[in-house]
């Protein structure tokens, strides 16, 4: 017994050594951080595309182009029309319901918001359904509420007009149908000639509309050109800035989706996202851009990749920048193409006037794939809607010290003893240690009893024999 007792001591003994060395071994590094390919922006000469425009809004004129007039298919960038329109037309807080008529002939290859035939929801939702995932399905209901609302409006026998100056008499005239057919059956048509006539009063010279989602028709196109215009004028109502400067949402519950949230959805603007992109020109040379407040993509094979940018320059001008047909070879490098195609605008803008009068820049906004030492340092105060007056500080912002980057391997082994980094590094091995030691020091501390009660019987039992 004493010796099977004296064995087990000295296994556990051997152990509890063995444990004890590991503890001071240099610890092995792992890491999680696998990087990522530096993101190149190319120089215009290296974007593919059919066309694209970069039109400075304040003081009317094209900065920079290829292209611009040459016929293009809008795809979604459409929808920057149909939200104008439904914002003039709609009250967002109002209700439509969708219709069967609103969702038919959207195949499986188009982009939705997911909304159902009989669903009652808010014309803001629907807004968000338009802009962030380009939903057609929300294209077709908010056109359809908004030509419903221009007849309650704007009927043919009063003297209202819209702001085009026609009232409903302009589109049963254009259409050659009575007001009780194009309610019933033809309120998309109906939609299409509001959209060509505020095409033609903002001076569009090479754009026709055949629906208000931009699902591909022969007679469906535009213009760089004339979508910079269209981009420009939407521009003015501050809840479209708001909309497109929005990078996610969250639906609340309705009649058919009775969960709430119901679904999330993000913004298809990636330039959103990694707005420091734009923040330099391929060679380098900052291209003073302050802000990007916002765009639309589309997207169809017949049109390719495109999208309609806004922008703000520090000399304080607005930008409207868009990028038509990227093919499907280089449709990977469409945010990187549009970046560039806006950097060298704002360049451009900036060489033309160069006082600074709103404070910020593009490149402080670095949330996604800027690498660990161009992460932000301050967030610009330019805001969706606001004049230069409102946001330029009569004092310039501190900038905060940025938050160090972590210690490195090399650094770590100089600064703590092997045993200490060991248990910074590994947190869960070094309590499971602990742990198995602390009970290998209660299980010979057991022993130790054990064997000297052993000992003291044997004492014991000896001097009674040796007593007899």
């Amino acid at each position: 017994m004493m010796r099977s007792m004296r064995r087990l001591s000295a296994f556990v003994l051997a152990l509890a050594a063995i444990l004890a060395l590991l503890s001071v071994m240099p610890a092995v590094p792992v890491t999680a951080d696998v990087g990522q390919p530096e993101i190149y922006v190319p120089p215009l000469e290296e974007v593919h595309c059919t066309s694209y425009c970069v039109y400075d809004k304040t003081t009317g004129y094209t900065l920079l182009g290829q292209a611009t007039d040459e016929k293009i298919f809008p795809a979604s960038m459409t929808k920057v029309m149909t939200c104008m329109l439904s914002l003039e037309y709609l009250d967002t807080d109002e209700k439509l319901t969708v219709s069967k008529e609103a969702l038919e002939g959207l195949g499986n290859d188009s982009s939705l918001m997911g909304v159902v035939v009989g669903e009652k929801v808010k014309v803001s939702e629907l807004m968000y359904g338009l802009m962030l995932p380009s939903g057609n399905d929300a294209a077709n209901v908010l056109a359809e509420g908004s030509v419903e609302a221009f007849f309650t409006k704007f009927p043919a026998d009063g003297e209202a007009v819209n702001k085009d100056g026609v009232n409903s008499k302009y589109i049963t005239d254009t259409l050659h149908d009575s007001k009780e057919n194009i309610l019933s059956f033809r309120k998309i048509e109906a939609f299409a000639c509001l959209m060509n006539l505020r095409a033609e009063k903002l001076g569009c010279k090479g754009t026709h509309f055949m629906n208000a989602c931009g699902l591909h028709d022969d007679n469906h196109y535009t213009t760089a050109q004339d979508m910079c215009t269209i981009m420009a004028a939407a521009t003015d109502n501050e809840e479209f800035n708001k909309l497109i400067s929005c990078p996610s949402h969250v639906f609340k519950a309705t009649n058919r989706h009775r969960a709430e949230p119901w679904s999330y959805v993000k913004n298809s603007n990636n330039l959103l996202f990694d707005p420091w992109l734009a923040s330099k020109t391929a060679n380098g040379a900052s291209s003073q851009i302050a802000a990007i407040i916002g765009g639309k993509t589309g997207t169809t094979s017949q049109a390719g990749k495109c999208l309609t940018l806004y922008t703000v320059c520090k000399n304080g001008h607005d930008l409207m920048i868009t990028i038509c047909n990227v093919p499907p070879k280089y449709q990977f490098y469409t945010t990187m193409y549009c970046a560039s195609i806006a950097a060298y605008g704002n360049l451009s803008c900036w060489k033309s006037d160069p006082v600074e009068r709103v404070y910020g820049t593009t490149g402080d906004y670095k949330s996604v794939n800027a690498p660990w030492d161009q992460q932000p340092q301050y967030d610009g105060v330019q805001k969706p809607g606001e004049k230069p007056a409102d946001y330029y500080p009569a004092t310039p912002t501190p900038t905060p010290t940025p938050t160090p980057a972590p210690e490195t391997e090399e650094e770590m082994m100089a600064k703590y003893p092997p045993l200490i980094l060991f248990v910074k590094q590994n947190t869960g091995v070094s309590i499971t240690i602990a742990v198995v030691m602390l009970a290998i020091i209660i299980m010979n501390i057991v022993l130790m009893i054990r064997i000297n009660n052993l000992k003291h019987g044997r004492t014991r039992l000896a001097r009674k024999r040796k007593s007899k």
